[in-house]
């Protein structure tokens, strides 16, 4: 078999991940948002779960529902078969037919509208669940809006309405770091919806949102890089203000002469 997404495997990195965001900023914004991403992941867990089972009960009275149309339809065609039903005249004929056409045409229609509803139904409620996935991931977005390098690496001057800037660079990398790997864990809740589905839309409801999660991660993986940078360039600081030296080159070693290939060459003359 091939592999697929556990769950449950996802669920319990999601449950680290909020000890580890409940750790190190205690009381935040950031581990609320946590604990609502671990509510959805146990949600997705039972919808998809309970989209790939087969409703028995709405199937027995779609069933039903298609017994009695086609007993309808068969009846009609037996009093059209008996010989009371006459046509007159052609335009009688014409009628006829055209009446035919469009019961046809109803009669399929209301078919395809009862085989597929169970497929609709599921559809709707499995869409309701991946928009909240959406939502979540842009509250995410949201929470590391505001932590720029800039303010944390620079000496700037603040405003009555700058946003606080008490996070270390250490601890900025961490915060942009949990924000990253939550997105990346609800592209992953939303692909458990995609095990076992069929539905088009559902589908492609879910490449968006993998498609948003991933887009978000890059955003913050570029203040990641920043910050990085600069903390390279403080520690090659440090260095030179300590004096210490830079690791000794190694020397370049002549091979022995035996290992120089020959040249054909001819000698330079002098």
């Amino acid at each position: 078999m091939l592999p697929h997404l556990d769950a449950q495997k996802i669920i319990k990195t999601i449950d680290r991940l909020n000890r580890r965001i409940a750790e190190r900023f205690p009381d935040s914004g950031l581990s609320q948002v946590s604990l609502q991403v671990h509510k959805v992941a146990d949600k997705a867990q039972s919808r998809s779960q309970t989209a790939r089972r087969p409703n028995i009960l709405l199937r027995l009275g779609v069933a039903i529902l298609l017994l009695l149309l086609i007993s309808v339809v068969a009846a009609s065609v037996a009093v059209l078969l008996d010989g009371s039903f006459e046509l007159n005249t052609g335009w009688d004929a014409v009628q006829g037919v055209e009446a035919g056409i469009s019961a046809s045409v109803f009669i399929g229609a209301a078919i395809i509208f009862l085989i597929t509803v169970e497929n609709r139904m599921k559809r709707k409620k499995m869409l309701t669940e991946i928009e909240d996935l959406r939502e979540l991931s842009h509250i995410i977005d949201m929470h590391q809006l505001t932590k720029d390098p800039e303010r944390v690496l620079r000496p700037h001057k603040r405003t009555a309405s700058s946003p606080t800037d008490n996070l270390s660079p250490f601890e900025l990398s961490r915060y942009l770091d949990y924000c990253s790997e939550l997105l990346a864990l609800l592209g992953k809740v939303a692909g458990i919806y995609s095990q076992g589905v069929h539905d088009a839309v559902v589908l492609d409801a879910i490449d968006s949102i993998e498609n948003l999660t991933t887009g978000l991660s890059r955003k913050i993986w570029q203040k990641m890089i920043i910050l990085g940078q600069w903390q390279n360039e403080v520690a090659a600081e440090g260095r030179a203000n300590v004096g210490e030296a830079a690791p000794p080159a190694v020397p370049h070693e002549r091979p022995p002469v035996e290992d120089i290939a020959p040249s054909d060459d001819p000698p330079a003359s002098s």
